[in-house]
């Protein structure tokens, strides 16, 4: 992709996003891969969170929830630490890692768009939490200082981003020695070279996260290179068909390759 279609790109992404902010306010649910509609897609969405943990959250955070899994459920985040959520949304999943890190703690969330992150800060407003900050900004360039962070969780985004190397360097910049990469995102697993070029051009699949998904073995070489050690990808569901069920009208993929999320896991090693 060129620079300039990189920016179109970006975009339409924001826009889609501020779609679901305001389908989220209008109490209508949405998925990741929701695209112009306002039914709920939860292919993606089902059963991520226990009623438990949401319950006594703002409806509204659940709603504008556009993830593929429950980083928090993973980060086993720890009273007093400082957590960072790329791309946080209604702000579902900072306001459930503010809960664990407890008032010595501080969970930040980190968002482009502006419709999101006036929801999110509304559902900070509502759930009555003090150590939660929100950041306008991207995922290719987190506003905060080096070694600044505990856990870095992201829920189905780092795929929406053209350029993951400069997000998984970010990330690994942020976290201090011994700190946590734990986030859920959609992967594929298989022969990329059998899946039809359409669909990896597709902006609406790229904002359904899956034209921007990373193969498997891909993901874990990025975070490698970037300085992690010990990543992981653990699949926690697979799609059958899910392209061509999903709103954006993707194709369904062939023998060989298949669309999955999981939960990826790494460590920024620990200063000697």
């Amino acid at each position: 992709m060129s620079e300039t279609t990189d920016q179109d790109l970006k975009g339409q992404i924001r826009d889609h996003h501020a779609e679901r902010a305001v389908a989220a306010t209008e109490a209508k649910s949405c998925s990741c891969c929701c695209g112009g509609g306002v039914e709920p897609q939860d292919e993606f969405a089902r059963g991520l969170y226990d009623v438990a943990e949401t319950g006594d959250l703002p409806a509204e955070a659940v709603l504008a929830s556009l993830g593929c899994g429950n980083p928090t459920a993973l980060a086993d985040l720890q009273p007093g630490e400082v957590v960072l959520d790329l791309g946080s949304g209604g702000g579902i999943d900072v306001l459930l890692s503010a809960r664990r890190v407890g008032p010595t703690g501080k969970a930040y969330g980190l968002d482009m768009t502006d419709e999101m992150l006036a929801l999110a800060r509304e559902n900070q407003e509502k759930a009555g939490l003090t150590n939660v900050e929100f950041l306008k900004g991207e995922i290719e360039t987190i506003p905060l200082p080096d070694e600044s962070v505990d856990v870095v969780i992201s829920n189905c985004v780092i795929n929406l981003s053209t350029d993951k190397d400069r997000v998984l360097a970010e990330a690994y910049r942020v976290l201090r020695p011994g700190g946590r990469f734990a986030v859920s995102d959609v992967v594929f697993q298989g022969d990329m070279s059998l899946v039809p070029e359409t669909l990896l051009r597709d902006v609406e699949a790229w904002s359904g996260c899956i034209a921007g998904a990373l193969e498997e073995r891909d993901y874990i070489a990025r975070l490698e290179r970037a300085g992690f050690a010990d990543a992981s990808v653990e699949v926690t569901n697979v799609y059958d068909g899910a392209p061509e069920n999903s709103c954006c009208g993707a194709p369904a993929l062939p023998d060989g390759v298949q669309l999955t999320s999981g939960f990826v896991r790494a460590v920024r090693p620990s200063a000697h």
